[in-house]
């Protein structure tokens, strides 16, 4: 098939899908496998090759997904039920003040998500925003969005976040102006799409704190209340974790016995592994709560995860159709003959492949090997603010093929719709300011 024939199959399968879930009410899991076949059938793909691409789609985001969001959901069910939480959500209401609270979680998620996948960031993150809003009578979508804006804003433009060190790595960008300019981009993009969108949309949607995480102080378990420190210290221990293998690995030997050991410890599953095991013991068996009731807490929490894992694993079929079918590919010759200036071109190319496929590092890594031989003209300068500019537009416009727009949807209760007008607008106006910002530097260097 032609480039520009590939390019209409995919927007066409776009549009169908958002019919199907917003129009039809097709659940979302039946829709985006649904149209994953058709989107592969009209590429040209083989009925064979289209089967083993909606199974290596899901193993391979599930692989990565179903355990984080399965550890995640029960260690902060945990740290809920015993009131853990709503310690941190008391002491950030104290310290800000409840009309601040979504400017102290946007600054939370900026900071705590530098070393985490996105995902392991809201997985991990997420319990705080409803015991904020369990305290603090304020909403679920300001105080939502906050957080999601500051996570959202440090994995598009900041080091050492996965993406961007990738990107700057692949552009063979200078870390230290990479994190200058990053920042420069990152903060004005964040406060734009999180305190100030946040609290302008969630005067027109509104949704109540979701079911399972109404509870009331004499549903708490354990002796007590667990003290701050206890409770930081619980949500920090992965990120510590994490963060020893994110800095550590860049300064000991590849291969060696210390580098794995790093790249073990340091992995996702194990540092929210020993993140769960620590809160079982110091909040539940050191609280008197005996095994089977954390175990049976543990329990509903695989509930409404499981729900989360499996439209997020449908997400990834409909990504891997279109990444398998070359609609990147052929994006990228479509637009690289453009003629625009660099940094734009990067963002339009990183964009144009998210809003096809989905996924912010396929789309960094399209954009990069796109404009790679177009930047030796113009120095590490110009690499450092592509490297912005494709960070910012990998994240814009995200919708149904994106595993973000499900996790925002079904962990703050929102429809399909309700996630387009809060957390897709948040996604565009993080990516395009951030980009702008870049764009405006590039004026003068």
């Amino acid at each position: 098939m032609s480039d520009l024939s590939l390019i209409l199959t995919a927007a066409g399968s776009i549009f169908l899908l958002l019919f199907l879930v917003m129009k039809v009410r097709l659940h979302a899991v039946v829709s985006l496998i649904l149209v994953s076949m058709i989107a592969g059938l009209f590429s040209g793909m083989s009925p064979e090759i289209i089967a083993a691409t909606i199974q290596k789609g899901m193993a391979g985001t599930l692989g990565f997904v179903a355990v984080v969001v399965a550890l995640g959901a029960m260690f902060g069910k945990v740290m809920e039920e015993t009131g853990a939480l709503d310690r941190i959500a008391h002491t950030l209401l104290h310290r800000f003040g409840e009309k601040n609270a979504n400017w102290a979680l946007t600054f939370t998620g900026f900071i705590c998500a530098l070393p985490l996948f996105f995902d392991v960031a809201v997985v991990l993150l997420i319990g705080i925003v409803f015991a904020v809003v369990r305290k603090g009578g304020g909403s679920v979508v300001k105080i939502g969005i906050g957080l999601l804006a500051g996570i959202a804003s440090c994995q598009a433009f900041l080091i050492p976040a996965p993406g961007p060190i990738l990107v700057a790595s692949q552009l063979g960008a200078d870390y230290g102006y990479m994190i200058l300019f990053g920042l420069i981009a990152a903060i004005p993009a964040m406060i734009i799409g999180g305190p100030i969108w946040g609290s302008i949309i969630s005067k027109s949607i509104h949704v109540e704190l979701p079911q399972h995480e109404q509870i009331d102080d004499n549903q708490r378990v354990g002796k007590g209340t667990p003290s701050f420190g206890l409770a930081l210290g619980l949500i920090a221990l992965p990120l510590i974790m994490i963060s020893l293998n994110t800095i550590g690995s860049r300064f000991v030997e590849k291969d060696s016995d210390l580098y794995n050991w790093l790249a073990f410890i340091g992995h996702p599953f194990t540092a929210i592994l020993v993140a769960c095991l620590m809160a079982f013991y110091l909040l539940g068996a050191r609280r008197g709560v005996p095994n089977a009731r954390i175990m049976e807490i543990c329990g509903s929490a695989l509930q409404p995860a499981g729900i989360i894992i499996l439209v997020t694993g449908a997400g990834g079929v409909f990504k891997q159709v279109l990444v398998d079918s070359g609609v990147g590919t052929a994006l990228g010759n479509y637009l690289a003959g453009s003629g625009l200036p660099i940094v734009i071109l990067a963002f339009v190319l990183s964009a144009a492949v998210r809003v096809i496929q989905g996924s912010a590092t396929v789309a960094m890594l399209t954009a990069c090997g796109l404009i790679i031989p177009m930047l030796q003209p113009l120095g590490l300068d110009g690499a450092q603010l592509a490297a912005v500019t494709i960070g910012g537009g990998s994240i814009v416009l995200s919708h149904v093929n994106d595993s973000g727009f499900w996790l925002a949807s079904r962990y703050l209760g929102l429809s399909e719709m309700q996630t387009l007008k809060t957390w897709t607008v948040m996604e565009t106006i993080i990516g395009t300011v951030g980009a702008l910002v870049a764009m405006i530097i590039s004026l003068f260097l």
